[in-house]
């Protein structure tokens, strides 16, 4: 452990579990079927997570990068298509389209909130524009306002990829009531966590059967002489998965809760700071489940940042560097990039640029800390950041 201020008390280990997640386990598992075909755990866990998005139908998947490519495959992407994403965000959001066979092209994000810029979207569109993929950063909603006037306007429909924002709401409506497609994460690290998982909230019945089709090797759910209809994959969700998430979603609402009421102490105590600028809020996103404790310290170097959150980590403190910008990867030029070079890319997303040097965050289990450890998780950074 190095010297300097350290935290009084552990922060809340995350996962959380209980009792509740128990029961749902051997609920599933007497029940005698441990795949969504013939048990029921998954279907329920999709009815209420739709109903707690407000959202029409939910289908639970394998993961959330397979929520996404679903997702993307049942709006029509694939080759020859294009599919608009925020230059700043983590690498699953290219790698979702870039498998299906369409090329991503990244645009730039807001400075202060870190999503997508719908007016760096609109200058991106084309003709081969299938999707516009606002993510949902940290928790933080996308300004839902001008992406949906630019889907009117433009035909090109969105996909919110919402796997930080699980209990999120925009000007008082859910994510599911929001009118678009949207893939949500439950890896180990996220919101609610059942090791892995996704789920895709879509707004027809149509296209959630559709998506059902294509999510268990294109069979249909009443198939029984395997007249397999699409093409497909098996994504589907098991049982064990399932059950556990039920508990997760019932205990989310009290977490965010708890989050809610730590991020405008933390963010104010992290403010005073010199040289340091939290993640700004659009009040327009009333309720944020922060995913991230995210901030800015400008003017610092990748390699000084890479140390301050070693020796965060080391005093306590769940401390990361944030993502790189999608074509700062060899992963994103392996298959569907822009005929655009890094540099050209660059320019077009200064700051996304500046987030993938400067940017650092602290996991959501953080703000489930108490209001002193708020003060403590505060002064370790500062003394990090000022030795």
């Amino acid at each position: 452990m190095s010297s300097g201020v350290q935290l009084g008390s552990d922060l809340p280990a995350w996962p959380q579990y209980d009792d509740t997640e128990r029961t749902g386990l051997i609920r599933a598992l007497e029940q005698g079927q441990w795949w969504r075909v013939g048990g029921a755990e998954v279907e329920a866990f999709e009815r209420e997570f739709a109903a707690y998005h407000g959202g029409r139908h939910a289908l639970a998947v394998t993961n959330g990068t397979h929520a996404l490519e679903l997702a993307l495959e049942v709006m029509g992407v694939g080759p020859g298509t294009e599919v608009i994403v925020p230059a700043f965000t983590f690498i699953s959001s290219s790698q979702a389209a870039q498998r299906l066979g369409a090329v991503v092209v990244p645009v730039d994000v807001d400075p202060g909130t870190y999503c997508i810029d719908p007016a760096a979207a609109e200058q991106a569109i084309t003709s081969r524009t299938r999707a516009i993929m606002p993510v949902h950063m940290a928790g933080q909603v996308a300004d839902m306002d001008a992406l949906d006037k630019l889907a009117a306007d433009s035909g090109v429909p969105l996909i919110q990829d919402a796997a930080h924002a699980q209990g999120a709401t925009w000007n008082g409506r859910r994510i599911g009531e929001l009118g678009s497609v949207a893939a949500f994460s439950f890896q180990n690290g996220k919101l609610m966590t059942a090791g892995e998982g996704g789920a895709v909230l879509f707004p027809t019945a149509e296209m959630a059967e559709h998506a059902f089709v294509r999510h268990s090797c294109g069979r249909p759910r009443d198939d029984r002489g395997y007249f397999h209809r699409t093409s497909g994959s098996n994504f589907r969700l098991n049982e064990f998965s399932a059950a556990v998430l039920r508990a997760q979603l019932a205990r989310l609402d009290a977490q965010i809760g708890t989050r809610e009421e730590r991020w405008p102490l933390l963010s104010s105590l992290l403010a005073r700071i010199p040289g340091v600028v939290p993640q700004r809020l659009d009040r327009r996103a009333g309720r944020n489940p922060h995913y991230m404790a995210m901030f800015r310290v400008p003017g610092i170097s990748e390699e000084r940042r890479a140390r301050v959150v070693d020796t965060l980590i080391e005093r306590g403190v769940p401390a990361f560097v944030a993502f790189r910008s999608v074509y700062r990867t060899d992963a994103f030029w392996e298959r569907g990039a822009p005929d655009l070079s890094v540099d050209e890319l660059a320019r077009r997303c200064p700051h996304s640029e500046a987030l993938t040097s400067d940017c650092l965050w602290l996991h959501h289990r953080t703000l489930l800390g108490t209001e002193q450890q708020m003060h403590e998780v505060a002064a370790v950074i500062a003394d990090v950041l000022g030795s």
